[in-house]
């Protein structure tokens, strides 16, 4: 989806490259759209195990079904995988050329 969207957008950014927008602008502009919806899916789904309490408690063994640590863990452990999915479009829209860019359609 992040390709997919970095494909979509290579004419933007290919501008904003050759405006004089910098690697490092580039990069949190594509990271930083795809840590934002990560960020809302990981609150939604950790609103939503609060809500199942009493089914998630059938199926973990050994586990509070509101542990903090759990919790946390797992939400970390998303947004970081979100983050590596993020960075290789990121990056290869960095070293977008202006004008392939601009040419591009």
């Amino acid at each position: 989806m992040v390709s997919f969207s970095v494909t979509q957008r290579k004419r933007e950014i290919g501008l904003r490259v050759s405006l004089g927008a910098r690697t490092i602008d580039v990069l949190s502009l594509v990271a930083g759209r795809t840590m934002r919806w990560a960020f809302v899916g990981v609150g939604i789904g950790i609103a939503g195990s609060m809500g199942l309490t009493r089914l998630l408690s059938g199926l973990l063994y050994n586990v509070r079904p509101n542990d903090p640590w759990v919790l946390g863990g797992v939400a970390l452990l998303l947004a970081g995988i979100a983050f590596l999915a993020a960075c290789l479009p990121a990056r290869r829209a960095s070293k977008i050329d202006p004008m392939v860019a601009l040419k591009y359609e």
